[in-house]
């Protein structure tokens, strides 16, 4: 089964996963339980777009330990350079095949196919400016390790999807709480809409705005 991502109301795919490691129910259940849970929100809706992101990931020139740092950072876990709580593209690879198990549920003839083409050109360079522009207040929220964080967002940003930097750099923000003013809390809905969001993927009521400066 397949939305329009208009239609998927919370934020979807890996960066939408990080929300659910982050709820009160997750020292209850394994990371595949949460997944799979994930994979079956909306009759199943969200699962394509694990796959996709998954997928895009898996098949980047990122280096793993990149992926592990932008994982960590999406889901509020601070800063260890030394962590060895997963493997990244182990972990993605899990995601995609319990969201393909899923989709198969409804589509079995499914087959998972590299992710289309990222979005490119002005949206790119907007992107990496919102996080260029707010970067000095993650690096004071995140603390040690903050500025590896942003670095690795430009990573995701540029060698691999703008679409997704953005949504990991929205859920880097609201994991750690970090204040953005009213004009970039604007400018962040805008870029959603030209990405196709529904409006709470931007801020589902924990993206922290404070008003512009005088």
């Amino acid at each position: 089964m397949t939305a329009e991502r208009q239609d998927i109301w919370i934020d979807f795919g890996l960066s939408g996963l990080t929300k659910w490691f982050a709820g009160p129910w997750v020292n209850e259940a394994t990371p595949e339980e949460i997944v799979t849970g994930a994979a079956d929100w909306g009759d199943g809706v969200y699962a394509a777009t694990l796959v996709e992101d998954a997928l895009r990931l898996l098949e980047s020139p990122l280096p793993t330990r990149v992926i592990e740092l932008l994982w960590r950072s999406a889901i509020g876990l601070p800063y260890d350079p030394d962590g060895v709580w997963l493997d990244g593209r182990a972990w993605l690879r899990d995601i995609v095949r319990i969201s393909v198990d899923r989709i198969h549920r409804d589509e079995p003839s499914f087959s998972p196919v590299s992710p289309p083409p990222s979005v490119d050109g002005p949206l790119k360079q907007e992107i990496l400016e919102e996080i260029r522009e707010v970067t000095p207040g993650v690096e004071a929220a995140v603390g040690v390790g903050g500025a590896e964080v942003m670095a690795a967002l430009e990573q995701l940003v540029v060698e691999v999807d703008p679409d997704l930097g953005f949504r990991f750099f929205l859920r880097v923000l609201k994991a750690h709480l970090v204040p953005v003013t009213e004009s970039q809390y604007d400018r962040y809905h805008a870029l959603g809409e030209r990405l196709g969001y529904h409006e709470l993927v931007v801020d589902d009521g924990t993206l922290q705005s404070v008003p512009d400066p005088d």
